[in-house]
């Protein structure tokens, strides 16, 4: 019979470890197998830069149980790294947040961006800026470069993206 395991609780993560507000580190109260050694830093960088911790049979994030460990309770919605690191798990870069407020603090182009630049596409030889917010698509202009169309695209986003931290 498969059972879903429980969440982890505030007071057993608390009970496996030491974090450390100012680094974002987790580190091992004791040792706990081969892998987990006292005063051992916990956990390891997944291939999308995130930290992730396996405990009691169940794998984790490292800034959700860093929400859940400093405030006792497991996030309402989404953790935003602030500064856009997502391996920063200090407490001061997280923020408990919508999906629509957490997308809105991108800091990059996604991978498949024809210009690796945030809100920039390129049309003739021209380059187009356009920003989406409150359910709207926002044309900012037509461009001689890229680098003008992206500062006008950071300027929208300045004004128009509450969760923009940039």
């Amino acid at each position: 019979m498969n059972q879903k395991i429980p969440l982890i609780t505030a007071g057993r993560l608390r009970e496996l470890f030491i974090y450390d507000e100012a680094t974002g580190f987790f580190i091992w109260r004791k040792t706990c197998g081969a892998r987990a050694k006292a005063g051992a830093i916990a956990g390891h960088k997944s291939s999308r830069e995130y930290i992730q911790m396996r405990l009691d049979g169940r794998n984790y994030k490292g800034h959700r149980l860093a929400w859940l460990y400093v405030h006792g309770e497991w996030p309402s919605d989404q953790i935003d790294h602030i500064n856009g690191v997502k391996s920063d798990n200090r407490i001061a870069n997280l923020r408990d947040v919508s999906c629509n407020i957490n997308h809105q603090n991108l800091r990059q182009a996604c991978v498949r961006s024809s210009t690796g630049l945030l809100g920039v596409i390129p049309d003739k030889n021209r380059w187009r800026a356009r920003i989406d917010a409150n359910k709207k698509t926002y044309r900012l202009g037509s461009f001689n470069s890229p680098e003008l169309a992206h500062a006008a695209y950071i300027e929208a986003k300045r004004r128009l993206h509450e969760g923009c931290t940039i």
